[in-house]
């Protein structure tokens, strides 16, 4: 069975080529496919689920995310999660998704101040969702980050970690959550979260940039998110 992967662009993206090869090229041998949508489009096409990419939509004017989350190409995407479809945003897309209020909360400036990139680790929580099925509940994956509007708020916090909705939170290499681990100031140290529903995701570490070994650093940790869409044909 072929699973076929929609990756939004936007003027903007710079990590929607990454996220294509991930779900046409290094997954292709499990049944993935995938193909590029422009934000200007008013339809998706025939596919299993979404992507939105990482990258400055739009040079992150007013916010990162705040104009991207109006582009035509969005009311799909709104109805397409309404109906059950998984979608999954990658750092600049978890904004987007965040804006355009299909996820609750808010990403706003690192606590730093500062651009911050390099490797961290995610200890995955939660519920199951279409994305985190195929990783057990504790498990740790490496994956690098690359923002500046990526400390994650919301007005209860609590609230969404007993509901399940928190999936990853940022944590040392054994899968301690600590404020030394957590490397934007995030609540909790949330790096991603699902919808009420289970069917949206989005997450700051980018799992695009850990699927394949030669690219070192976080090696293949990342494939995992994609494969456990894979699992499921996609489906929520």
């Amino acid at each position: 069975m072929t699973t076929t992967f929609g990756v939004l662009r936007f003027p903007g993206s710079n990590c929607d080529d990454d996220a294509l090869r991930a779900v046409d090229v290094v997954l292709a041998p499990a049944g993935s496919r995938g193909r590029i949508i422009w934000h200007k489009d008013r339809s998706l096409g025939d596919v299993d689920a979404i992507i939105l990419p990482g990258g400055f939509s739009y040079g992150d004017y007013l916010r990162g995310g705040a104009i991207a989350a109006h582009s035509p190409i969005m009311d799909a995407v709104a109805e397409f999660a309404a109906g059950g479809g998984p979608v999954l945003g990658i750092c600049n897309g978890f904004q987007i998704l965040c804006e355009r209020g299909l996820l609750p909360g808010a990403l706003i400036r690192n606590e730093s101040l500062r651009f911050e990139c390099r490797d961290t680790h995610v200890v995955t929580s939660g519920r199951q969702t279409p994305f985190t099925r195929g990783i057990a509940a504790g498990a740790v994956l490496r994956m690098s980050i690359a923002h500046a509007e990526g400390r994650y708020v919301h007005p209860d916090p609590e609230a969404l970690w007993r509901a399940g909705q928190v999936v990853f939170r940022y944590a040392t290499p054994a899968g301690e959550v600590s404020a030394d681990a957590n490397p934007n100031g995030s609540v909790l140290g949330i790096a991603g979260i699902c919808n009420e529903a289970g069917n949206v995701v989005g997450l700051m570490p980018h799992p695009e940039r850990a699927c394949e070994a030669v690219l070192g650093g976080g090696g293949q940790d990342g494939r995992a998110i994609f494969e456990s869409a894979l699992a499921g044909g996609g489906a929520a």
